[in-house]
């Protein structure tokens, strides 16, 4: 067997990533884990002073990073992005969509629609136009790729007081699998990843509420909430060689708290 046969796949060096909402969070882990693996990364988000301390950790670490400051909501923003990618590195190999945002955090019966149109403005639209615009250069460069989406858990299973949220989330796995099937003739890769409750400034308003976080905890197999930096492994598996076959997918990392509710629900019916 040739050394490094397997584990070399994981590796990403030549690569370039394209990092949405990389500045703090489950973007902030993701920008740095794919660095740490050989790759050199485009990070984007709308505050420059957090990109830019993003940046400098990536630089120590050898790699080149270039902040942008950028609305994905908006299209001129997306176009503008992927310029300044392209024309700083040449090519995008790898793009995370991990932008997202919840407005409001109420019953459907209250949402207005300015907090409708920014949530799937972002969650939705903006995923699937940055998407495009990368999916189109990975093709015209003679194919190759993996765009990586960031859905929830709650896109499968739905929680109160998120409801746009939640169809939002769900919306990015049929997108997943929508692009995977159209792209694969060009061999661009377009997977999912539904993270449960993850301890973020984000999601700060859930899991620093005792009720909302001890409830969660004690339906989750493994007793807690994660951390951002657990979601690294498997967005590092889905930009590799190490995941080739596959494409259409959805991971959930969710701690086992699917597989907790469910035992639950079939002891009650």
């Amino acid at each position: 067997m040739k050394k490094g046969q397997f584990l070399d796949k994981f590796l990403l060096t030549g690569k370039v990533a394209l990092v949405t909402g990389g500045s703090r969070g489950i973007g902030r882990s993701i920008a740095l884990g794919l660095a740490e693996a050989g790759a050199d990364i485009v990070l984007a988000s709308r505050k420059l002073p957090d990109l830019e301390a993003t940046a400098q950790e990536i630089s120590q670490m050898g790699r080149k990073a270039l902040p942008v400051v950028a609305n994905i909501r908006h299209l001129p923003e997306i176009n503008d992005l992927v310029k300044k990618a392209t024309d700083e590195f040449g090519h995008i190999d790898i793009l995370v969509n991990n932008a997202g945002t919840n407005p409001s955090f109420s019953s459907v019966f209250d949402i207005e629609e300015k907090s409708w149109d920014i949530t799937l403005g972002l969650n939705l639209k903006g995923c699937f136009f940055l998407s495009q615009a990368v999916g189109r250069m990975m093709r015209d460069k003679g194919g190759g790729g993996s765009i990586i989406n960031m859905s929830s858990e709650y896109g499968i299973n739905p929680r109160p007081g998120l409801g746009v949220y939640s169809i939002s989330k769900a919306a990015i796995i049929m997108l997943t699998q929508v692009l995977a099937e159209e792209w694969g003739q060009y061999d661009i890769r377009v997977n999912a990843i539904a993270p449960g409750l993850v301890k973020t400034k984000f999601s700060e308003a859930l899991w620093d509420n005792p009720i909302i976080r001890d409830k969660t905890e004690d339906n989750t197999a493994l007793g807690r909430i994660a951390e951002p930096e657990e979601i690294v492994g498997a967005a590092l598996y889905l930009a590799s060689e190490a995941s080739s076959y596959m494409t259409g997918q959805t991971i959930v990392l969710d701690g086992g708290h699917f597989a907790s509710v469910r035992t639950l629900l079939s002891t009650i019916t």
